[in-house]
């Protein structure tokens, strides 16, 4: 945007004499980018805010501590749906006054400007206030979520979510991360009702009338996305850790099933104040739990005020599995790793994103696995980099560090690149220099960047020192350009007890098979099987590297790195026949390589069956997962294909059936948490493959109500997935009359679960009643879209105007797009575009183009790659 700049001449000419406060200087080492003037930067906000929840209306007035950096005729700030009255400006020293400026919105650069009568010298101002807002019904602002209890009827809770770009619904702000500024809030609200903030309750008024006037604690100095607000009937319960009150803010009488939750922060930020050698700085950290969903977001890492959906906070006994336990603990670990990563220290804007999301995500990771152990989730590392990859193989992909420009493209860069990838390439880079050695780096980069803002190089000048080595070549490779390497076995020879390996690297793609392939600097750690690893840096295209010992070979070590590896035919089948001594981070790193590569068409697409029919029954439960997994995405394929389907079933049922049968239906005493997990998905992979003995025994135990809690939603899943008519009614009956909003959106979401088209469209119709709530409402579309992604699409392409009421604005450019994922059909990738063409702005349409790039692959694969799958069935199966 254009800034408003007001000359010397000009100011002379307005005749002012007054004394006002110096203005700081602006800071020119990272000018972050803005859609705002430059001329004007807030410090300190002071709000007060009247919610009216039954109108869905509240009111405000804030008195924001501004500096003007030079003369200016006009303030611009953020604001959407508000209305303004008794405008002033005031200097914080001097006794100049203005005029009421003129009020001027642009709704659609999302601004409110403020035009003074004369020029608004440099200095120290208060800009005040009042103004109205509206209370939504989705996820963005200040909204509203309405929910059943068990004894008092329905209720209305208020929360507020800002990320990445709607605080400026809930104040008039500027609404950037790279304006901190401190916060103090002020909210009347019910006498009954809880209010919460970052920060703890400073003083409490009655007011009168059933009111209470409620003032936080002034908050650090942050990001206004950071800001949170909520109220309503709510329990909390707390524990404290290294001095900081950790708190679990729940609807009435449900803390007994945060308590996990509660323990878990405890343990979490004891094990963050030491790695990052700077203490929590707030006086308390609570985790708010909401009913409801968002298709957007789970949990949101408010700085001292986690919001959390339920499903990701509570553990109900009567449904909550090993599975929804671990994620309810790396969510916590996620968002409690985002009040440093984040919080404490934040991007200077949202091309850097990945600072906060990929930082997260790999301390959530790095966290579980060393505080539960038991759970093995380091092996989770292979599928976190597979749903990078999957996005990174395609011509819409993005660098790590990308450009932003606006606030639909923030909302877009929200993905696997920016979660999975930068995860993945800080684990890659932390394997690289050691730990000890990238802790040392973090913890001076957090040291030197708290309160403030940064970008990627920040980082890297302090990794660069702590490990005496330039990292940042590596990182700027992976970081700065799209793509995944393809590092190739050319040749293996061995001579006097050691084998010496040729490497090439090109690039991997699922689509762009003749594209010049980019080049980066790739750790590479090889070894023989059962051999020590040697390690090399793959750099200009190829390389060698020399490890002990002869036999079988083996690229990427471990699998810390992010990059493929094909190896030559005779390579692969003598590693294939060594394939159970590896380790099982390694099969599945293999088993994901192959998979890959077999359905890009640079090997064949059966080799994954064939190390499918080799593993073992006391193969990893983490592989016997992979496994589970590849026979469904394989089985979507034969959709119109009823031979091929059936062939692909027998084999898929007698391989998986048998794991069944050794993991049974019941758990066993002292069995690991990934058995647990494993039965699970075996159970629902075969209900969802058609498998005759499986189904019917869900069915068996949904009739007779012999449903252990753990297995609860996965035997409704198959029985609502094989439904007809009168089981999908009493479903429906039991989802109505649920009064837990946890359970009643699980029973909502199995409505949208059947294979029958007719059930579909009976889910896609009950989506547009609202029944199944506001927030849950979208969560059918896009469920029915798993399986029915045409009808799904053109359902919600042809009442756009109703499902639109139905989504949170940060995923409106994506949700419709989106429907479309598990689709093969050409004609869809048309009705795609020209749907964008009509609905979507150019310069937001990156997902709309990775939807049509991912229907045209899975058609490539559809074609050109299932036929061998099939020949290998004929053969084998």
């Amino acid at each position: 945007m254009r800034t408003p700049l007001v000359s010397a001449i000009a100011f002379a000419l307005a005749g002012l004499s007054v004394v006002v406060a110096a203005a700081p200087a602006a800071d020119s080492s990272h000018l972050a980018t803005t859609q705002l003037p430059r001329s004007v930067r807030p410090s300190h906000y002071d709000v007060a805010v009247v919610p009216h929840a039954d109108k869905l209306a509240f009111d405000g007035k804030v008195a924001i501590t501004v500096d003007v950096l030079e003369p200016t005729t006009s303030i611009t700030l953020n604001a959407v749906d508000m209305a303004f009255a008794n405008v002033t400006l005031a200097p914080v020293k001097g006794k100049v006054t203005f005029a009421a400026p003129k009020v001027a919105i642009n709704a659609d650069a999302q601004t409110a400007t403020f035009t003074f009568d004369h020029a608004v010298p440099a200095g120290s101002y208060t800009l005040s206030m009042d103004y109205t807002g509206k209370i939504g019904t989705q996820p963005n602002g200040l909204f509203a979520i309405d929910y059943d209890t068990r004894t008092s009827g329905k209720k209305r809770a208020l929360y507020t979510q800002f990320e990445n770009s709607d605080a400026r619904r809930f104040i008039p702000s500027w609404d950037e991360p790279a304006y901190k500024a401190t916060f103090t809030l002020t909210a009347t609200v019910p006498s009954a009702d809880m209010a919460v903030n970052n920060m703890p309750v400073a003083t409490s008024k009655d007011v009168g009338n059933g009111l209470q006037k409620v003032t936080f604690a002034q908050t650090p100095k942050m990001s206004t996305y950071l800001l949170f607000f909520g109220v309503g009937e709510f329990d909390r319960a707390t524990t404290m850790s290294d001095g900081v009150e950790i708190g679990v803010i729940t609807q009435k009488g449900l803390t007994s099933q945060a308590q996990f939750t509660l323990d878990s922060a405890k343990a979490v930020l004891h094990e963050y104040n030491g790695y990052f050698g700077v203490p929590y700085p707030l006086p308390k950290l609570d985790n708010i739990a909401s009913p409801g969903q968002s298709q957007f977001f789970g949990a949101m890492e408010n700085w001292g005020a986690i919001y959390t959906f339920e499903y990701a906070l509570l553990l109900d006994p009567s449904i909550s599995t090993q599975a929804d336990k671990e994620e309810v603990f790396n969510t916590a670990a996620h968002e409690m790793a985002h009040q440093w990563f984040g919080d404490l220290v934040t991007m200077n804007w949202w091309d850097d994103l990945w600072l906060n999301e990929g930082f997260a995500s790999w301390m959530a990771s790095r966290t579980t696995e060393r505080l539960h152990p038991e759970w093995h989730t380091n092996l989770d590392a292979i599928s976190i980099r597979e749903q990078a990859m999957g996005r990174d193989a395609i011509a819409t992909t993005h660098p790590v560090v990308q450009k932003i420009d606006t606030v639909e493209q923030a909302s877009q860069a929200f993905d696997s690149i920016t979660y999975s990838k930068g995860e993945s390439v800080i684990r890659m880079l932390e394997a690289y220099v050691g730990a000890d050695t990238w802790q040392k780096g973090v913890q001076s980069y957090i040291k030197a960047h708290a309160y403030q803002n940064t970008v990627s190089d920040d980082l890297w000048k302090e990794i660069d020192a702590a490990a005496g080595k330039p990292v940042s070549t590596i990182a700027h490779d992976f970081t700065l350009q799209p793509g995944i390497p393809l590092v190739r076995v050319e040749s293996v020879s061995c001579a006097a007890g050691s084998t010496t390996l040729k490497l090439s690297q090109g690039e991997f793609t699922r689509d762009r098979p003749d594209k010049k392939p980019l080049l980066w600097h790739v750790p590479v750690i090889a070894k023989t099987v059962g051999g020590a690893p040697s390690t090399t840096l793959l750099e200009n295209g190829s390389g060698s590297v020399t490890v002990a010992g002869c036999g079988p070979v083996l690229v990427n070590a471990g699998q810390t790195a992010y990059f493929r590896t094909l190896y030559a035919p005779a390579q692969f089948t003598a590693l294939k026949n060594a394939f159970t001594k590896l380790d099982p981070i390694d099969q599945l790193g293999i088993t994901s390589d192959v998979w890959a590569l077999g359905m890009a068409g640079l090997q064949p697409a059966s080799d994954v069956l064939d190390l499918i029919k080799a593993t073992p029954l006391d193969a990893s439960p983490f592989l016997w997962d992979d496994i589970a997994t590849d026979f469904t995405s394989l089985d979507s394929y034969f959709k119109n294909n009823a031979r091929g389907r059936a062939a692909l079933r027998r084999f898929a049922s007698a391989r998986l059936s048998p794991k069944l049968a050794q993991v049974g239906w019941e758990a066993k005493a002292g069995e690991e948490a990934p058995v647990a997990n494993l039965r699970a998905h075996l159970i629902g992979s075969l209900g969802n493959l058609g498998d005759a003995k499986v189904i019917a025994e869900a069915r068996r135990r949904y009739e007779t109500n012999e449903i252990p809690p753990e297995l609860r939603k996965t035997i409704l899943a198959v029985v609502a997935t094989n439904a007809d008519a009168a089981t999908w009614d009493k479903l429906h009956e039991q989802a109505k009359a649920e009064k837990s909003p946890l359970v009643k959106d699980r029973l909502y979401g199995l409505l949208a679960d059947p294979v029958d088209d007719a059930l579909a469209q009976r889910a896609l119709d009950l989506a547009l009643t609202g029944e199944a709530g506001q927030t849950n409402s979208a969560a059918l579309i896009s469920g029915v879209s798993r399986r029915h992604p045409e009808l799904a699409f053109d359902f919600a392409v042809a009442h756009k105007d109703a499902v639109d009421k139905l989504v949170d604005s940060t995923s409106a450019t994506r949700f419709y797009p989106m429907l479309t994922a598990g689709s093969s059909d050409l004609a869809l990738a048309d009705r795609i575009k020209a749907f964008a063409d009509k609905s979507i702005a150019a310069s937001s349409r990156r997902d709309t183009d990775t939807a049509i790039a991912g229907v045209r692959y899975r058609n490539q694969v559809l074609t050109q790659r299932i036929p061998a799958v099939e020949a290998w069935l004929k053969k084998n199966g």
